[in-house]
């Protein structure tokens, strides 16, 4: 429900001398009280930005007032159109959160700027000229920036008016990427915003526009897929995104968003593909419809080629890509009909050779500390954990292929790097549970155990790990102490 019209607004000067009297008696500065409270309420106190005098030398409200004066009348004539467009993308410009003004969307009467902001694009929709509407969506997805607008935007009939956009002008790429930014900003953390668009059918547009294949499927229609599958509204107690994520699965989004990321990190939006197919994968179903239709060979397809620049500043770049797809990776590798899918496909050993140039290049850069790629050299090990897990024969092959030795490098070289020492010792020890005793036996030759109590005497944030590491190790050679030809003992605490 939309926030209520009827509280007045107050000045700046008024505002802080609030403040001031709130912490003269130790309250929340944030938290200004009065006499009359509705008068203060979230997005009622008109500030200025510093070094601007009063409310109406703000520039933000300047060019809302001017566009509010020209769309007054109705329709703008093609003379003054121009002027429309110049005063949309200075308010864009001004409210972007890179813009000189961000902060100044949190400062203004929200409620009224979110009103007009929705009222204008239905005002330039009968209008031929695309590139007021494009401005005029532009500005729109800078106003909707928290609950209240968001709120506003959905009481104003805005879905409706988004989704009409998108049906009427679907050839139009400007728009679509417009539109798509909206249906982002104003899903994010709105639950009532995503039930709006799931029962406009937006699934059934997506589903539509990436099957086309065409330049119409941007990054903010990826991110509009993300978006629309996070719970990240925190007044519902049970979000329906999860079931968001089946019915976008079952009419296809899923399995062209596939389609869309087998060109490697040739594919337009590479990043925003994987992060939006991640989102849709939440069940073992899906993830494995995901590895039929070829997503396990896409998302490795990805990772191989990372692994093959060589260049620093072009392996930066790929740090971005691959560890998004590795997140994508360990999702699907959650799945135990996927794991042999992608040992047999090569991507253990992919990983570990992507984890090794990520390693050489920072070993290569003269620094103590994980700087660049502690990230991605983390969640390399998170996949092949989850590789592992109840699978002593893809442990065997990890270790074959170098993870143990690799983890053993990374510990011994970067100590303070303490997450990546937290995931080794994760990563060690799903390696030797149920695993043969001679890859236990390598390990320890090579100082793991050392190691290992090194990381847990350093951090608390290893501690947990180190310790049940360890004593799976001990597990492991207590096993096979009377058998083993060359035994190999641990110290008796762990």
């Amino acid at each position: 429900m939309a926030p209520g019209g009827g509280g007045r607004a107050i000045s700046q000067q008024a505002f802080e001398d609030m403040v001031r009297e709130n912490v003269e008696e130790d309250l929340d500065p944030e938290e200004p009280r009065g006499r009359d409270s509705g008068a203060l309420s979230p997005g009622r106190i008109v500030k200025c930005v510093p070094g601007v005098a009063s409310a109406k030398d703000d520039p933000v409200l300047q060019a809302v007032d001017a566009l509010k004066e020209m769309l007054a009348s109705g329709l703008p004539q093609k003379s003054n159109m121009g002027e429309v467009v110049r005063l949309l993308d200075r308010l864009s410009d001004l409210c972007s959160p890179g813009g000189e003004e961000a902060g100044t969307r949190t400062r203004l009467l929200l409620s009224e700027m979110a009103q007009w902001s929705c009222s204008a694009p239905h005002v330039l929709l009968s209008n031929a000229e695309e590139d007021a509407l494009v401005s005029a969506l532009k500005a729109l997805s800078c106003v909707l920036c928290d609950i209240r607008s968001t709120e506003i935007f959905q009481c104003n009939h805005g879905p409706k008016l988004i989704m009409q956009i998108l049906n009427r002008y679907g050839q139009s790429v400007n728009l679509l990427d417009s539109c798509f930014s909206v249906v982002a900003a104003a899903a994010t953390g709105n639950e009532i915003v995503k039930e709006a668009f799931m029962d406009l059918k937006i699934g059934e547009l997506f589903v539509r526009k990436l099957n086309a294949q065409s330049k119409c499927c941007t990054e903010s229609m990826y991110d509009a897929i993300r978006i629309l599958l996070t719970p990240d509204d925190d007044r519902v107690l049970a979000s329906q995104v999860y079931g968001y994520a089946r019915k976008f699965a079952q009419i296809g989004i899923s399995d062209a968003l596939v389609e869309a990321l087998k060109d490697g990190l040739h594919s337009p939006g590479v990043i925003s593909i994987c992060v939006a197919l991640k989102a849709v994968a939440v069940n073992d179903e899906i993830c494995r419809s995901i590895s039929e239709k070829g997503g396990i060979d896409a998302v490795l397809k990805c990772i191989v080629e990372s692994s093959e620049q060589n260049d620093k500043a072009i392996a930066e770049v790929a740090v971005l890509y691959c560890s998004r797809s590795e997140a994508l990776l360990f999702i699907l590798a959650g799945s135990d009909s996927n794991k042999n899918t992608i040992v047999q496909n090569g991507g253990l050993d992919n990983l570990i050779k992507l984890s090794s140039n990520f390693l050489m290049i920072q070993l290569l850069s003269f620094s103590c500390y994980f700087i660049h790629y502690d990230n991605c050299f983390i969640q390399i090990m998170t996949v092949i954990s989850a590789l592992s897990l109840r699978t002593p024969e893809n442990a065997a092959r990890a270790i074959e292929a170098g993870a143990g030795d690799l983890a053993i490098q990374a510990m011994r070289k970067f100590p303070s790097a303490y997450q990546m020492q937290k995931q080794c010792c994760l990563m060690i020890r799903n390696l030797v549970v149920r695993n043969q005793k001679t890859g236990v036996t390598i390990l320890l030759g090579n100082g793991v155990e050392r190691l290992i109590r090194k990381a847990k005497s350093s951090s608390a944030i290893c501690k947990e790990a180190a310790s049940a590491a360890l004593r799976d190790l001990v597990s492991m050679i207590t096993t096979d102490r009377h058998t083993s030809p060359h035994p190999v003992f641990l110290s008796s605490s762990s």
